[in-house]
């Protein structure tokens, strides 16, 4: 075990098996996971897309090894960034633990692409002729238990009268759809404003460092799912990040994009005025 493995099972929470997940058998991972459960700070870190894991059984929905190293298989260094986060920010974090191919923890279940059958041109054939049961299945297994363990996370705060800040952190790949992202880091939001301007203003500060407002996806984006319905319903401040993915592909590149998000971070969460329902 390395030691970046280490640090990381001596500050993760154990998840019971005792749950009912239909799709995860005994030796699969469980479909989340709680880093730093005892983090101080009044603010929860959520990836929705962390993870490339399959469950055996489900024999990785007929797609080759070599997808699970791309970004339509997980968000490629998020969980790293939003593990290095936590630590800086001594602050909870819920991990989503299997692939998005499965179902996307971030799409409202309506939507096609919570259960993508072509993603960035990669035939997903798993996806191709899923029925209503078995999307229930997944549902059952994957999506529910990790949102309602940010739920669960939330309520503790609640129950300790904090209001906590809303952190969704992400990825995205250089190039997508032949369009090249410049932007470092994008910063995605709707309407709350108390996070993402001054987050903005204090990153653009760095002239080497290129941000974006609402790119290279919009916080205003209908079919979204986690901040959402967790955060925007709650008035909770909130914000989403992505960071470009051949920036954190490795442990160096996470620890130090890192670094520069919670200097932000730290510099913004100091005002009170967050921690307040809007």
């Amino acid at each position: 075990m390395s030691l970046s493995e280490a640090h990381f099972e001596a500050h993760s929470a154990p998840v019971s098996k005792r749950a009912h997940w239909p799709l995860i058998g005994p030796d699969d991972p469980p479909p989340f996971t709680v880093y730093n459960p005892g983090g101080k700070a009044p603010v929860l870190l959520v990836c929705d897309h962390a993870s490339r894991e399959f469950p055996a059984a489900m024999q990785q929905l007929g797609v080759a090894d070599w997808v699970l190293d791309k970004h339509v298989a997980c968000d490629i260094g998020a969980a790293s960034v939003t593990r290095h986060l936590a630590d800086r920010l001594d602050a909870p974090a819920v991990l989503g633990g299997y692939s998005r191919l499965i179902v996307d923890l971030n799409r409202q279940l309506h939507d096609d692409s919570a259960f993508i059958q072509v993603s960035d041109g990669i035939a997903i054939p798993g996806n191709l002729d899923i029925g209503p049961e078995e999307k229930q299945e997944r549902i059952d297994s994957f999506f529910k238990p990790y949102h309602d363990e940010i739920t669960r996370q939330l309520k503790s705060f609640e129950a300790r009268d904090i209001v906590p800040a809303f952190l969704s952190i992400h990825t995205c790949t250089p190039v997508f759809n032949n369009v090249v992202r410049h932007c470092h880091i994008g910063v995605m939001w709707d309407t709350d404003e108390r996070i993402p301007l001054p987050l903005m203003e204090h990153l653009g500060r760095n002239p080497e460092l290129k941000v974006g407002d609402n790119e290279p996806y919009s916080g205003r984006h209908p079919h979204d799912f986690t901040i959402d319905y967790h955060a925007e319903s709650e008035g909770l401040a909130n914000v989403g990040i992505e960071v470009r993915q051949d920036l954190v592909s490795d442990s160096e590149g996470a620890h130090k994009w890192a670094d520069i998000l919670a200097d932000g971070f730290e510099a913004v969460l100091s005002n009170e005025n967050i921690y307040r329902r809007a």
